[in-house]
């Protein structure tokens, strides 16, 4: 036979442990709504690529002087570093990789992010190493037509970008 004393403690224990999980829902609900609708209501939606993440392979060809240039495999990924856009083994075959996870901006995907994961410089003055002059400028296409975006310019899935100095 339970006694009194034994019915409250059970009572005790029982409302503690309902609090308790009570609790631990409401606290992880609450901050899971509050994690995506900070992230993502404080970037404008015009602004916004992916909210889930994504994963792109745009190609780059880079041209100096008619002779293209080698993109080495392991861009932005040295050691612990892994930049989401990168290139792996297969860089010789031109393609950059786009791995984002959760909220990606229209800056993330920018083709500068690229050139500072490399050490490089690009802009419409500079490819690499060499910079417009009267005789040889930097010039852009993406999927065959000129684009002045230049440094700028947001990457898309499938793209094909060339950059030639000429």
């Amino acid at each position: 036979m339970m006694t009194t004393e034994h019915k409250v403690i059970g009572g005790i224990v029982l409302l503690t442990i309902v609090v308790l999980v009570g609790g631990i829902l409401f606290v992880s609900k609450g901050s899971n709504s509050s994690t995506s609708s900070s992230s993502s209501s404080s970037v404008p939606k015009d602004q916004i690529v992916a909210e889930n993440g994504m994963h792109w392979h745009p190609k780059l060809k880079i041209f100096i002087k008619g002779d293209k240039q080698t993109v080495p495999e392991g861009i932005g990924l040295n050691g612990s570093v892994h930049n989401p856009i990168h290139t792996h083994d297969d860089a010789n075959e031109d393609i950059v990789h786009m791995e984002f996870e959760g909220l990606v901006k229209k800056d993330d995907t920018k083709i500068s992010n690229f050139f500072k994961a490399w050490g490089k410089k690009f802009s419409s003055t500079q490819i690499l190493d060499k910079i417009n002059g009267d005789e040889r400028m930097v010039k852009m296409t993406v999927n065959g037509k000129e684009n002045t975006d230049f440094e700028k310019y947001q990457m898309r899935d499938g793209d094909k970008i060339e950059i030639r100095y000429e």
